[in-house]
C-alpha cells in the first residue's frame, strides 16, 4: 500500500518542462510567469518567462506608432494571462510618462534558446 501511494505521488509531480520547440505558438501567457519584456522594434515584442523561454509577439496590424522609439509599453487585463487579442499602450517619456498609441498583440511564438555564454 505504501508503495502504491508513493508511486501515485510521483506521478502527480510534473516533470521539469522541456523548453518549447521554436515556432510553437500560444494564444496566451500567464502573467505570473512573465519575467521581462524587450521591444525588438515597432512591431515586435519578446516576452521572457521565468523558465527562461522567450515568446515573441508580432503585432498583426504592423508598426505601433512610437513603440520602436520609446521601447516602453503598458497593458491592463482583468485576467491572469496576457493574450493575443489584448491591447498594449505605448508609454512616451515627455518629462513624465504619457500614454501613446494603443495596438493589439499577436500570437506568441516560441523563440530558439539563446546561445550559451562563453567564458573569457
Amino acid at each position: 500500500m505504501r508503495h502504491l501511494i508513493l508511486t501515485l505521488a510521483l506521478l502527480a509531480v510534473p516533470a521539469s518542462a522541456a523548453p518549447p520547440e521554436p515556432g510553437t505558438t500560444r494564444s496566451c501567457l500567464a502573467l505570473a510567469m512573465i519575467r521581462g519584456t524587450k521591444v525588438v522594434d515597432g512591431k515586435t515584442i519578446d516576452f521572457t518567462l521565468r523558465d527562461g523561454s522567450v515568446w515573441r509577439s508580432t503585432l498583426p496590424a504592423g508598426e505601433c506608432p512610437q513603440l520602436g522609439f520609446e521601447r516602453a509599453f503598458s497593458y491592463a487585463t482583468a485576467q491572469s494571462q496576457l493574450c493575443s487579442q489584448d491591447i498594449i499602450t505605448v508609454l512616451q517619456n515627455m518629462g513624465g510618462l504619457m500614454r501613446g498609441a494603443s495596438c493589439g498583440l499577436g500570437k506568441f511564438v516560441a523563440q530558439p534558446p539563446p546561445p550559451p555564454k562563453t567564458k573569457r
